[in-house]
């Protein structure tokens, strides 16, 4: 199951369009599910979303107008289970014992959020924390400088969940990945973090990168 976190769009009010390297990359078909912090703001880029998978599920934003997007959303792919917060609900903003406090809550493995602009993949009270970050690098008041573009996808295969975050910086697309195990044990496997070539890898094999056109 390849699954395309993003988030914090923004568009149009702070920013035009995603960049046109991401959207090259996010062609229809590849992609099987996609999960949205948030802050989508228009009904263009809604559709656009719908358009590189059909399963979309979009959690409120603090700037979506849209009321008909929930707060908050659970996916389970088992045995793994995925939260969707926007971001705004953690105080102080970002702080991983309150994402930690909320991933409880909501009883999830994974729990995906936004708000702060910046990417974030990392295994924290034994649960995995990812936030996609700005899809487009809308400004945040927050930040004293632009931040960088980024979207995140996750290839879900049994209890491993193989994140690559796709980075926009000085105009070349730049890839990571990042693996947590979802393990029976008190103590789990930490992510590592590796560079991979710049392509979307087509699932079940994460390891193969392969081009999406």
């Amino acid at each position: 199951m390849l699954v395309l976190v993003i988030g914090d769009l923004h568009i149009p009010h702070r920013i035009h369009d995603l960049p046109a390297k991401f959207r090259k990359l996010l062609v229809p078909g590849k992609i099987q599910q996609i999960l949205c912090t948030g802050n989508v703001c228009d009904k263009e880029t809604y559709d656009y979303l719908r358009t590189v998978a059909s399963d979309v599920h979009v959690v409120r934003g603090d700037y979506d107008e849209d009321s008909s997007f929930p707060l908050s959303v659970t996916v389970a792919h088992s045995p793994i289970k995925i939260g969707v917060i926007h971001g705004h609900q953690c105080i102080p903003t970002g702080d991983l014992d309150s994402l930690s406090s909320i991933a409880r809550q909501m009883d999830v493995d994974v729990l995906v959020s936004g708000h702060t602009h910046t990417f974030q993949a990392l295994e924290y009270d034994g649960r995995f924390f990812v936030n996609p970050g700005s899809a487009t690098g809308a400004w945040t008041g927050a930040l004293t400088s632009d931040p960088t573009p980024s979207f995140a996808l996750m290839d879900i295969q049994g209890t491993v969940v193989v994140t690559y975050v796709y980075q926009l910086i000085e105009g070349e697309v730049r890839v990571e990945k990042i693996e947590y195990r979802k393990e029976p044990e008190a103590l789990r496997e930490a992510p590592r973090s590796t560079v991979m070539p710049q392509s979307i890898p087509s699932s079940p094999t994460p390891q193969q990168a392969q081009s999406v056109w």
